[in-house]
């Protein structure tokens, strides 16, 4: 009766073990997803963070071209309005 205790206890720590790193491989195998899936999420904001370096450079060259034309036009319209009172 001992020895088929003892066998029994056996083969239910090496199905517990088993299926342990059954489980540890599947976690792994999660994990090992995951990472892959951060990395290429990673990838993507590097790649949007350069093209927004280039457009906040766009908009700032378009800024100044705004204020150009709007200085141009201020020294234009100041010049009739003086003109208009002479």
């Amino acid at each position: 009766m001992a020895s088929r205790n003892f066998s029994t206890n056996t083969t239910t720590r090496q199905s517990m073990a088993s299926s342990g790193s059954a489980v540890k491989a599947r976690q792994l195998a999660q994990l090992q997803s995951q990472l892959a899936q951060l990395s290429a999420n990673l990838a993507d904001t590097e790649n949007l963070l350069r093209m927004t370096s280039v457009q906040a450079e766009s908009m700032r060259g378009l800024g100044s071209w705004h204020a150009g034309m709007f200085m141009a036009a201020s020294k234009v319209l100041g010049e009739e309005s003086v003109q208009q009172q002479q």
